[in-house]
């Protein structure tokens, strides 16, 4: 019978632990016992596509040096890009755009307000923020002097996020008033994102568990949610310690709610907040 159209075989335990280690190795994912279904339908699909039969083999294949860095990039996609929208959490995009208005009432906005986006997969989440921020100094009457780092380990979704085309869906999520000053209906009823807007934001693909290796660059704003939770709680604060480095003085670092707990770290303080996780730079 031909592989295509076979059910896929069941992963072993040991397939699953060779698997599951290479993830956590190479990506920081942990995954437990229940998660042995998802891997195996994201795995052997893959399989499927290039005619592969055997897990260990495909396994082999994808760790085969500069041969198989090729085949990891299109797994990793697979199995980390998640479905994300506009202002996921409204609670954190405003306590972003309440810190800036506060630096513009205050007049200590003295350089570029500078944001990175951990994680940012297909670009809802960059986009929302420089939505809000460019609102803020339009508000003021002030030039849009701002910059955002967004980084993601899948290629392919940050494919999605430079080209700035999004369904109508996906519109759903976005006030009106910023769906009409910010993106422009295209073909199929699709939106793409303002040339204004996109030439704000740098896309560049990152591996979080190397952060270290990337440019030392200070930051305002460092938004990192639903990212972490897929990592084991060790690495989530090594992780979030190397983060914190990288916050201007007075700079806040923002994670997913619950994401993180018992963290504690000499260069930052929790800030008191029932809706938002949140971080300031002593």
């Amino acid at each position: 019978m031909i592989w295509s159209l076979q059910t896929a075989p069941d992963l072993s335990e040991d397939q699953f632990q060779l698997w599951s280690n290479l993830l956590e190795e190479r990506a920081g994912i942990y995954l437990n016992g229940s998660q042995k279904s998802l891997l195996q339908a994201q795995v052997s699909m893959r399989m499927r596509e290039i005619g592969q039969e055997d897990y260990t083999q495909y396994y082999e294949l994808v760790v085969d040096g500069v041969n198989g860095a090729l085949e990891w990039s299109i797994l990793v996609d697979r199995l980390v890009v998640k479905e994300t929208n506009f202002f996921r959490h409204k609670p954190s995009s405003n306590f972003v755009r309440q810190l800036l208005q506060s630096r513009i009432d205050s007049s200590t906005l003295d350089d570029a307000f500078d944001v990175w986006s951990v994680g940012c997969s297909t670009g809802e989440e960059p986009y929302s923020l420089a939505m809000l921020i460019n609102e803020s100094f339009k508000l003021a009457n002030l030039d849009s002097y701002f910059g955002i780092t967004a980084t993601d380990i899948s290629r392919v979704a940050l494919s999605v996020a430079k080209k700035g085309v999004y369904s109508q869906r996906k519109m759903n999520f976005v006030p009106d008033v910023m769906r009409n000053r910010y993106f422009r209906i295209q073909e199929k009823n699709c939106y793409k994102v303002s040339e204004e807007l996109r030439d704000k934001i740098c896309f560049t693909q990152a591996n979080i568990l190397r952060l270290g290796d990337s440019p030392k660059i200070k930051f305002d704003v460092i938004f990192c949610q639903n990212v972490l939770v897929y990592f084991k709680k060790w690495l989530r604060h090594q992780v979030l310690d190397v983060l914190a480095e990288r916050l201007k003085p007075g700079g806040v670092l923002i994670v997913g709610m619950g994401e993180v707990v018992n963290w504690n770290n000499s260069q930052v303080s929790k800030v008191s907040h029932d809706q938002v996780q949140a971080y300031i730079s002593c």
